[in-house]
């Protein structure tokens, strides 16, 4: 159910990126998006290590186009549009009155909450040991030995290619 939820937020918010003007919006609604794709593949996957990643990267790339659509578009305002905005709760309420409709087994999942969650808390906890123990165990730990090291050198390289003293993306203005 949670990944039908999901699913159907990420479809909206594609559908208002799609019809976004202003870079800083988009921007937003990008890390919106972001989020909501770590969320699912940690369900899908059962640990989110692969979602914490996944997601500071995107941040991390965020970040750059953010201080990048501020130095060249600073000071453009932006408006929301109300006719977006009910396209996409009318969307939204569609998509969760359909999934009210094809799971007739909801209420039922809501009510034995308690006497699962100690179970799926207890298998979540296993899988998720066993899968980081694949991760530095013999077979994949010189991957990582090696992915480790090649972050290690571009980031050496990134800093030694810079110019330190032409930094700023626009001239300043004396």
């Amino acid at each position: 159910m949670m990944q039908w939820i999901l699913l159907s937020l990420m479809f909206i918010f594609s559908f208002i990126f799609m019809n976004m003007k202003h870079p800083l919006a988009m921007g937003l609604t990008l890390l919106i998006q972001t989020t909501l794709i770590c969320m699912m593949s940690g369900l899908m996957t059962k640990t989110f290590w692969f979602s914490y990643i996944l997601f500071l990267v995107f941040l991390g790339g965020m970040l750059v186009l953010f201080i990048y659509v501020t130095s060249l578009a600073s000071n453009e305002m932006f408006t929301l549009s109300i006719k977006l905005m009910i396209i996409s709760l009318m969307i939204f309420f569609t998509s969760m009155i359909i999934l009210y409709f094809l799971d007739k087994t909801m209420l039922l999942q809501y009510s034995n909450l308690e006497i699962k969650s100690t179970f799926n808390m207890n298998s979540y906890l296993m899988e998720t040991s066993l899968s980081l123990n694949k991760l530095y165990n013999h077979p994949t730990n010189l991957l990582t030995i090696l992915l480790m090291n090649y972050l290690l050198i571009t980031l050496i390289a990134v800093v030694k290619i810079t110019k330190l003293f032409k930094g700023p993306l626009r001239p300043m203005l004396n």
